[in-house]
């Protein structure tokens, strides 16, 4: 996941207040939840020591939240009087969430906004194909692709003739489904899509697919058969969980083949928090993999303003030129978070592929692939 977004929360000192709101589903909602909704959340950050001017700009954002513009909710980060940035969430969080700490709880974006998976699906026929732009938080549509407008059904006969306009036929599907491919090709380039969903019979789906340039055929995924109309949403969601599935299982497995030691001695992933943390100071985080609720998430590392000044003991921090009177306790999620954004590197959540398959990689819920110079 590109965390550049992110930056603006680094510009700034802590403390900072961090708050996950869901919005309710519209048959759901009653007059005043919001409101009651803010109130919970103000209380709980005031329990936690945020200043009265940040509580009222936290509950001013939470009550103007609505569903038809917010279908799962918003995370909010404040301080000083002001929400300084409010991404939309594409999942909704297990609770409404709020947290008072020096530093931004980003950690959870990973999962809750992490994976806007943005697909475009193709309902193919013999004619051509119509496409759809669609993502977690809504669709758009896209423009036709059509194809040549020649005879399209078979008919019962079976003499030469009959044989000729068959071939006609053939060549005529060949025709759209190139058509249709080349169309397609160009609208994942424009988008950027990250699937392309295809949709239709299968001799038509199979035709279009098998045209399709090499470098798209890992973003290609066929519908379950049958689908009449519109792709339901809820299959769309089934083909977008599999594919961040894959993606987390994809990365697993560069992550334990890293981990081992290169023809110079170096290994290309550490998982223990010391040798994390000092990655991170070196900028040597190519990426940084999350598990979420794994032990190391929520351990105790040091920090001070600059996100180099990261440290597993606080005397470390004072050869970092940070004096004991601004080092600051933190997760070790959100500081080594802090660090990966400020390098311009990524970050990506493991967590489903965790879910998956049972297992806990990295052990600690913290593991980075690293470069090297």
């Amino acid at each position: 996941m590109d965390l550049a977004f992110l930056h603006p929360l680094y510009e700034h000192p802590g403390p900072w207040a961090s708050v996950y709101a869901g919005t309710p589903a519209p048959l759901e909602s009653v007059p005043g939840e919001r409101s009651l909704t803010a109130a919970a959340v103000t209380r709980e950050l005031t329990e936690q020591g945020a200043d009265e001017a940040t509580c009222r700009a936290v509950r001013r954002a939470v009550e103007e939240l609505r569903h038809d513009t917010e279908p799962y909710g918003r995370a909010l980060f404040a301080r000083d009087g002001r929400v300084v940035l409010d991404p939309t969430l594409a999942a909704p969080p297990p609770a409404d969430l709020a947290f008072w700490a020096p530093l931004p709880r980003t950690a959870p974006l990973l999962d809750l906004a992490g994976e806007d998976v943005v697909c475009v699906v193709a309902y193919v026929d013999r004619r051509g194909a119509r496409f759809e732009l669609r993502g977690a938080l809504g669709g758009e549509g896209a423009a036709p692709a059509a194809g040549g407008w020649w005879p399209v059904h078979r008919t019962g006969g079976a003499g030469r003739s009959e044989r000729h306009f068959h071939l006609w036929v053939e060549n005529t599907w060949e025709h759209n489904a190139a058509e249709v491919a080349d169309a397609l090709a160009v609208c994942q380039e424009e988008t950027r899509a990250d699937l392309l969903v295809l949709v239709g019979e299968d001799r038509e789906r199979g035709a279009v697919r098998d045209r399709l340039p090499r470098r798209l055929l890992d973003r290609v995924v066929q519908a379950p058969p049958g689908v009449g109309g519109r792709l339901p949403d809820e299959d769309l969601a089934r083909v977008r969980a599999e594919h961040v599935r894959r993606r987390a299982a994809d990365e697993v497995e560069r992550f334990l083949a890293a981990r081992g030691p290169d023809a110079a001695g170096r290994r290309g992933a550490v998982e223990d928090v010391a040798e994390l943390v000092e990655a991170a100071r070196e900028h040597r985080i190519d990426e940084l993999l999350v598990r979420a609720e794994g032990p190391d998430t929520h351990r105790a590392v040091w920090v001070g303003e600059d996100p180099d000044q990261l440290a597993v003991h606080r005397t470390e921090l004072r050869t970092l030129g940070v004096g004991e009177d601004r080092a600051r306790s933190a997760r070790a999620d959100d500081a080594l978070l802090r660090s990966t954004v400020s390098a311009d590197a990524p970050a990506v959540s493991v967590t489903p592929a965790s879910e998956a398959t049972g297992t806990g990689v990295p052990a600690g819920g913290l593991g980075a692939l690293l470069r090297w110079t």
